[in-house]
C-alpha cells in the first residue's frame, strides 16, 4: 500500500512538471541610428577631413586620431605616416596584409578603389564581411608624401550579423573620410 502510494506521488509530480509549450513570434532586431552629419577636422596635421558629428575625436601622437563612438562602442581608427626613401610600396603591402590577415575569420573580403587625382588621393576601401576583428579597413594616399590607414573595431566579440546595422552606418562614415581628406604641404 505505501508502495502503490509513493508511486502514485512521485507520477502526479512528474506528470505535473510538464511546461506548456508557447510559440513566439519571430521577430528582428531594429537599430536605427540618427542621420549622420559631417563636420571639417582640421587638426595642425599635414591631413584633414569631414566626420560624423556623432563620433568624438581623439588626438594621439603623430597625428594619429580615433573617431570614437560611444553609442556604438565603436573606433575608427587612423593612422598616419610619411612617405619617405621610397617607401611607398613598403606601406601599400603592410596595408593590404593587415587587412588579408583577417581572411581566415572573413567571409569575403570586398574592395572598393579611390581614385581623385583632382585633389591627389588614391587608396582602397576594404569592407570585411564575418566575423573577423574588424568588418572595414582603408587606406588613402598621395603617393608622393602622405600616407593614412584607418581601421573600424568594435568593443565586442565580433558577431557580423548582430553587428551589421551598425557596420552599414559606419562604413558611410569611412567612405566619407575618404571622399574628403585633404591634404597640406
Amino acid at each position: 500500500m505505501m508502495r502503490l502510494i509513493l508511486c502514485l506521488l512521485i507520477f502526479s509530480v512528474l506528470l505535473s512538471c510538464k511546461d506548456d509549450v508557447v510559440v513566439k513570434p519571430s521577430a528582428m532586431l531594429r537599430l536605427e541610428y540618427p542621420a549622420p552629419e559631417y563636420g571639417k577636422v582640421s587638426p595642425e596635421c599635414p591631413y584633414g577631413f569631414e566626420k560624423n558629428l556623432q563620433a568624438e575625436l581623439v588626438l594621439k601622437d603623430r597625428c594619429w586620431m580615433n573617431l570614437v563612438y560611444p553609442k556604438m562602442n565603436a573606433t575608427i581608427y587612423l593612422t598616419y605616416q610619411k612617405v619617405k626613401d621610397n617607401n611607398l610600396d613598403s606601406l601599400l603591402y603592410d596595408a593590404q596584409k593587415l587587412t588579408y590577415d583577417h581572411t581566415v575569420k572573413a567571409e569575403t573580403i570586398l574592395e572598393q578603389p579611390r581614385v581623385d587625382s583632382v585633389n591627389k588621393v588614391y587608396g582602397m576601401f576594404y569592407m570585411i564581411n564575418g566575423n573577423a576583428a574588424t568588418q572595414s579597413q582603408f587606406y588613402v594616399t598621395d603617393s608622393l608624401k602622405h600616407f593614412i590607414t584607418g581601421s573600424l573595431y568594435f568593443e565586442s566579440k565580433p558577431k557580423f550579423d548582430s553587428l551589421y546595422p551598425a557596420v552599414v552606418y559606419l562604413r558611410e562614415d569611412i567612405r566619407r573620410i575618404m571622399e574628403s581628406v585633404y591634404w597640406r604641404n
